[in-house]
């Protein structure tokens, strides 16, 4: 497959949660995004990002904390949800470049968000479900987790998972390797 010069962002987000419903009033929001560049035509990881989001409606609670590591007083020192998505689209060319995470999560976490916040999504139409696609790739019955996923695909886990910025690094590696394999799709049939 020709990609050209096209870069890939993956993304991962970490939203808080609970152990069980969460409290009155609060709702799932994201409180890290992790984004790795990749570059196809080289197969390489180019850069490694991570941003902190305050949330606004729920707080970090110890279950959340015990998952990904991240703390209340962590958090309230990142950005707005509006601010994160803005630098997502400007620095980040999310607009533009296609993106892909781990399963439809990550995706339709920013959907709901977006549209209960009143945000501009911040990433264009090319999406991929890089689960789905690793999961035909290796002939797999279901679709694995992605710590499961890096087992089978015989590749490290590096960092912490469910850490978004680790997550999103061991995604890209992922990604690089379907690549290799010539089981990536093409950026253009991306939806």
């Amino acid at each position: 497959m020709d990609q050209g010069d096209a870069l890939w962002n993956v993304v991962d987000v970490e939203a808080t949660c609970w152990a069980g419903r969460p409290p009155a009033g609060a709702v799932g929001e994201i409180i890290e995004i992790g984004l790795t560049v990749v570059d196809p035509a080289t197969g390489e990881r180019t850069g490694r990002h991570r941003v902190l989001v305050r949330p606004a409606r729920s707080t970090v609670s110890a279950f959340c904390t015990e998952l990904t590591g991240l703390t209340q007083a962590e958090v309230e020192q990142g950005l707005s949800f509006a601010e994160a998505c803005r630098l997502l689209a400007t620095v980040h060319r999310c607009g533009s470049r296609p993106w892909t995470s781990w399963g439809e999560y990550d995706r339709r976490q920013f959907e709901r968000q977006c549209r209960a916040t009143g945000v501009t999504y911040p990433f264009g139409r090319r999406h991929v479900n890089a689960k789905e696609v690793f999961t035909a790739a290796h002939g797999l019955p279901r679709r694995p987790g992605m710590a499961e996923a890096l087992r089978v695909a015989g590749l490290p886990l590096e960092g912490r998972h469910h850490r978004g910025e680790d997550d999103a690094w061991n995604i890209a590696a992922m990604v690089l390797d379907l690549v290799r394999r010539g089981a990536w799709p093409d950026p253009r049939e991306a939806r």
